[in-house]
């Protein structure tokens, strides 16, 4: 199994990442440490998380300890919905290399394909505002151009919206980081993505179970339990296996030590082809919907606006 894959700037992303979202300011910085020491190069960040500066100070005791380099991880961070505006852009990348402790990042993503009034939320439809990504994006071209941003991509982009913006991109997304798990293959995307050189970033690849709001049950469907019991592997693995096997990265997170090592357990087995073409049969739901991004002032007025008809 990959262990690490080549995106289009020639980088190579690990295969299964870290993810810190939901994770509070108290507990990410142990678990981040947990995860490097367990051999996890990996981390992926957003401002919106509102733990960046818990997971710097983890870095930096981890560079001080001698544990790793920089130069051995791979971090991303996100540009939230208030600084879209082109000169908006370098202040958020700043702000987040100021709270990780980093001169630069392997990878920056605008979060969502969404817009609000700088320095506002999405409590109040009046903060909404029309979206222009290629503004945005011509402002994160800037950032690739001078090295604050090793490789540029988006999340939450739908293939139309991905279409749309490599008319107009003169630095091809080099990821695209979405939902993406048995439950919600996303496979138009993945072909979409296949096609064009631009790699594929799993959030959320075990169908978030420890998030309350969400109705996921990914790793309770009985054929992912058949194939987990068949192989001697966890349901949590062989979710993840499959993605990495679509050529996929993954970013699963977990504040149990544990759980962290075993979700590292994916690289000398496979799911076989019978097995794999078993886990096409899984009814698929879209479990992340945007919901704060849909409203009657909103640019999107549906979900099916959002996602351009893949929901």
């Amino acid at each position: 199994m990959a262990r690490h894959f080549t995106l289009n700037t020639g980088a190579e992303i690990p295969s299964v990442g870290y993810g810190t979202w939901q994770s509070k300011p108290d507990e990410v910085g142990r678990s981040v440490y947990a995860a490097v020491m367990a051999g996890y190069r990996h981390i992926d960040c957003a401002r919106a998380y509102r733990n960046e500066k818990e997971v710097g100070l983890a870095l930096q005791k981890l560079f001080e300890e001698g544990v790793v380099k920089r130069e051995d991880l791979f971090i991303t961070s996100k540009l939230w919905h208030d600084h879209h505006a082109p000169e908006d852009v370098p202040e958020s990348l700043d702000r987040s290399l100021h709270d990780l402790q980093l001169e630069y990042l392997d990878l920056y993503l605008i979060h969502w394909p969404f817009r609000l009034k700088k320095g506002t939320n999405a409590s109040n439809p009046e903060n909404f505002v029309l979206p222009d990504i290629p503004a945005t994006w011509g402002a994160m071209e800037k950032l690739y151009d001078a090295g604050k941003a090793r490789a540029i991509g988006v999340s939450n982009f739908s293939t139309k919206k991905l279409g749309d913006l490599l008319v107009v991109a003169r630095v091809r997304p080099a990821v695209n980081q979405v939902e993406c798990h048995p439950g919600w293959q996303q496979s138009k995307l993945h072909n979409f993505c296949q096609s064009t050189g631009i790699h594929v970033s799993a959030y959320s690849p075990l169908g978030s179970p420890g998030t309350p709001w969400m109705n996921s049950n990914v790793l309770e469907e009985p054929v992912i339990t058949l194939i987990a019991n068949k192989l001697g592997k966890t349901p949590a693995q062989v979710a993840l296996c499959w993605n990495i096997q679509m050529g996929h990265s993954v970013l699963p997170k977990s504040l149990n030590e544990e759980r962290i090592k075993q979700n590292l357990d994916v690289y000398d087995w496979s799911i076989p082809d019978d097995l794999l073409a078993m886990l096409t049969d899984i009814k698929q739901v879209r479990q992340f919907r945007g919901d704060f991004t849909v409203n009657p002032q909103s640019v999107y007025k549906t979900h099916e606006e959002l996602w351009d008809g893949e929901v």
